[in-house]
């Protein structure tokens, strides 16, 4: 699959990176991330306006939050948080959820069904794959995006992505897609029906305000000819947009995604919802219609059009430390996400489109969020503190990412490719589960 790289590519600036999320105060509370909890938290968190990124990104999450000073767990929260943990784990067991994630070993090791090479033909029956023992079925969700799949230097190769399949169909039985270039949704859908997986994926269009909608007719071709030769048995959803206020907002000088700026952006995307509908409705399919943004970035009238939002949260980019990200992640999307959500007619479903924890960094200058560093260690404390728990209260969330992208390594340098569950072909980080006697 990908190449390595560790190491291999230029720096940038740690403001460049880190300079968005100074302003927001500390959280109100970081121990109300709980397994029976089902209230919203009323308290929110001050508006503040969020600086102006400087350069473009595919799925970028800097934008998410306005700048804040980083956050440490205080001591009484620490030892709660331990006493929940083991309680939750002990709910997760007695319910017999399968792969309930208590710990993750990191090692790198090979793949024993990888494609080595991009352009190797599928041989023998990819219903018929050796699974590994170690791996379990712990992820509500990932966030998958197919290796050479960025538009417009398209070279997807369905061995590659049956051997995805293959593989994270092991960790979860959800994946979502960033948009349907490069035949994405096609592929992914074909790699499902060779490997015969338990597998639904929520496909995705990503529209570009600039264009006139030449980026959106694209995808959306492609998504009407795939549900045409497939079906929609492995569909969850068809998600519109990725980011799309944040970056309307950030390309016009603006912060705010209800202001007159916002709303601009929102009468671009929203007939592009509908339109998606309406697409939909002439194939004779029902499918649920959602839109994906950074967690502080939905407008009103985007979310009050469509049947879920899909929000990034991030604690590592809003400078929050590792030992506080589990409870903040869950603190944030509460807050802000679903309290909106709620308030709206139509209370579309939320869930977490993106959360993770970076393992390296490109340069010394942004291996560090101001509290904590980017390290496989602190990835295992994530997954340890955020995903049983996130499990067993029914947090829907899809886990940031799939494998490292050293693309992003490489254009943008510090953070921005070392998200992975995985690695590359060379090797991926073994997960196992503590399972309870």
């Amino acid at each position: 699959m990908y190449s390595q790289p560790r190491g291999s590519s230029p720096s940038i600036a740690n403001s460049e990176l880190n300079d968005y999320y100074d302003q927001l105060p500390p959280p109100h509370r970081l121990s109300s991330f709980s397994t029976n909890s089902t209230t919203h938290l009323a308290e929110t968190y001050t508006d503040v306006p969020a600086p102006i990124r400087t350069r473009p990104y595919y799925g970028d999450r800097r934008g998410e939050f306005p700048e804040t000073p980083f956050v440490e767990e205080k001591a009484s929260t620490r030892s709660s948080r331990k006493k929940w943990i083991v309680w939750g784990l002990v709910v997760v067991g007695l319910l017999g959820v399968a792969g309930a994630v208590a710990g993750v070993v990191i090692s790198q090791t090979s793949k024993s069904s990888s494609s080595s090479g991009s352009n190797l033909a599928i041989t023998g029956d990819p219903s018929q794959f050796s699974k590994d023992s170690r791996l379990k079925q712990s992820f509500y969700g990932i966030a998958y995006t197919p290796e050479d799949s960025i538009y417009p230097n398209c070279n997807i190769q369905l061995a590659d992505v049956v051997t995805d399949m293959q593989l994270l169909s092991q960790l979860t039985s959800r994946i979502r897609l960033y948009g349907s270039d490069c035949n994405t949704t096609a592929m992914v859908l074909e790699a499902i029906q060779l490997t015969q997986v338990n597998m639904t994926v929520f496909i995705a269009n990503y529209p570009d305000a600039t264009d006139n909608g030449v980026a959106y007719n694209r995808q959306k071709t492609a998504i009407e000819s795939a549900i045409q030769a497939y079906g929609t048995d492995h569909i969850g959803g068809v998600t519109v947009g990725n980011e799309f206020i944040l970056d309307y907002l950030d390309a016009n000088g603006a912060t705010d995604p209800n202001g007159s700026v916002g709303n601009q952006g929102a009468a671009i995307l929203t007939p592009l919802i509908d339109d998606t509908k309406s697409m939909l409705q002439s194939l004779g399919v029902t499918l649920k219609v959602g839109n994906a943004d950074a967690g502080s970035f939905f407008n009103d009238k985007v979310l009050a059009d469509v049947d879920y939002g899909m929000a990034n949260v991030h604690p590592w980019f809003a400078n929050v430390s590792i030992d506080a990200a589990a409870g903040w992640t869950w603190d944030f999307f509460e807050d802000t996400d679903v309290a909106l959500a709620q308030n709206l007619s139509n209370k579309p479903d939320m869930s977490i489109a993106e959360t993770g924890w970076p393992t390296n960094s490109s340069d010394a200058g942004n291996e560090s969020n101001g509290a904590s560093t980017a390290s496989e260690a602190n990835l295992q404390t994530f997954i340890d503190t955020f995903v049983c728990q996130a499990n067993a209260n029914g947090t829907e969330y899809f886990f940031f990412e799939y494998f490292d992208e050293p693309w992003k390594t490489q254009q943008f340098g510090g953070v921005e490719g070392y998200w992975g569950l995985f690695y590359s072909k060379y090797g991926f980080y073994q997960l196992f589960s503590l399972l309870l006697n």
